[in-house]
């Protein structure tokens, strides 16, 4: 076997172990996720650049833990919850979940259509957000999820589109590296807010079943029965590793973009991803706008069916129906109308008026709401033995996971009094 084959054979085994921890932090970088983190820099500069190395850790641990409840049950997280806890705790969280959902796929068919068309102005809004629509569905529906497993694969490579972004600029990297490395923290609302928001949008509840259910689905697709080993669970561990590595490091550099040129050329406000865009056009290019809005397009195509995806399965998993990505239409129809639902319901909030901002705002609430009440049944799930066998937790996944459910509390509770106060 020459050098050139045994590369190209460990390169291919590299990606055959890339899947729905690829896709699952990948998604994380929507179109609402990237409003977000262009805001944080046009208001803050890099000063919250900060947040990409901090919160990467407790990323990686909890959808590390989400996936290997996932591996071990054979089940989603849904199920697992059903089977072990009080039936209100899980309408509580579904209760809470949907809506806000709902509302941030509202959001990102706005955010696609809107940035579709500032490319074709000539092409409405409204038209770009029915196409947009119209293709996931089909795509949901005609294929199985090993199909649109690989497609999401390849939309990942989207989001390397921001990494180029800050390098067709100036920078001071000196100041980028203290940002980086030395938190900065202004104690007032509005830098607690757009903390707030990052936390939101980084570790997002529905992220959580969507991971536990990937991995148990693709178990499933093993045909003889395989043992959860320390080689499947290191395989998982390097998938989530890199797919919340890449998530993270977006965030990274489109905070750096949008800090570096929108901060100082006195942009403060950025409420839509179509702002930005418009706003880097003549501040740094053509194809630095192009760069930038092409991303949101296949950060949207990817994460919509991730959001419509992980709703359905939580439905499904609570209710019983039948249920899968890999399923034909007739042999899972509760399953897909629930999908085809959401995606109609996220379509309709562009044409009554719903603003995309107040619809982030209510899903910051909800996931900030959520998440520490779900991240404590995860932490309790993954210590418990009668669940999770020999796989439970390490003591570095439990640390980790301790210091997400604080973080997260306190962003619950400062969310709270901010809401409470304005």
């Amino acid at each position: 076997m020459t050098k050139y084959t045994k590369f190209s054979a460990r390169i291919k085994k590299f990606l055959r172990i890339l899947g729905p921890g690829l896709v699952t932090g990948a998604s994380d970088d929507d179109p609402s996720g990237i409003a977000t983190y262009s805001q944080a820099g046009a208001q803050f500069g890099l000063t919250t650049l900060w947040l990409a190395l901090f919160t990467f850790p407790l990323m990686a641990a909890m959808q590390g833990m989400c996936a290997r409840i996932g591996l071990v049950t054979s089940q989603g997280l849904t199920v697992t919850i059903k089977n072990h806890y009080p039936k209100p705790l899980l309408y509580t969280m579904l209760l809470f979940s949907f809506p806000a959902i709902t509302l941030n796929i509202g959001a990102d068919i706005q955010g696609m259509g809107a940035v579709a068309n500032m490319i074709f102005p000539s092409i409405p809004v409204s038209v770009f957000c029915v196409s947009f629509t119209a293709i996931l569905m089909f795509i949901i529906i005609k294929y199985p999820y090993q199909k649109i497993a690989k497609i999401l694969k390849w939309l990942c490579l989207s989001l390397m589109l921001y990494v180029v972004v800050p390098f067709m600029i100036k920078q001071d990297w000196a100041l980028v590296a203290k940002n980086t490395f030395i938190p900065t923290i202004h104690f007032n609302k509005e830098f607690f807010s757009i903390v707030v928001a990052i936390l939101g949008t980084t570790i997002s509840p529905y992220l959580f079943f969507w991971q536990a259910t990937m991995e148990a689905e693709d178990m499933a697709h093993i045909k003889k029965r395989v043992v959860v080993n320390k080689h499947i669970l290191g395989d998982m561990k390097t998938d989530v590793n890199i797919g919340m590595f890449l998530s993270n490091l977006v965030m990274f550099f489109i905070i750096l973009t949008t800090g570096s040129v929108l901060y100082n050329a006195g942009i403060r406000q950025i409420d839509t991803v179509d702002q930005a865009a418009k706003a880097l056009e003549p501040l740094t290019g053509k194809l630095t706008y192009l760069i930038f809005a092409i991303g949101v397009l296949g950060t949207g195509l990817l994460a919509i069916p991730v959001l419509a995806g992980s709703q359905s399965y939580m439905l499904a998993e609570t209710f019983g129906w039948k249920a899968g990505l890999d399923k034909k239409f007739p042999k899972a129809k509760a399953f897909y109308i629930s999908i085809i639902v959401s995606l109609i319901v996220g379509l309709a909030l562009n044409f009554i008026g719903v603003s995309p901002i107040k619809a982030l705002l209510f899903t910051a609430i909800a996931y900030g709401l959520t998440a520490p009440i779900l991240i404590a049944i995860i932490l309790h799930i993954g210590n418990n033995k009668e669940i999770m066998k020999a796989n439970t937790n390490s003591k570095i996944s439990n640390i980790l996971g301790f210091i997400t459910l604080s973080v997260m509390t306190v962003a619950a509770i400062a969310l709270i009094y901010f809401l409470a106060t304005t």
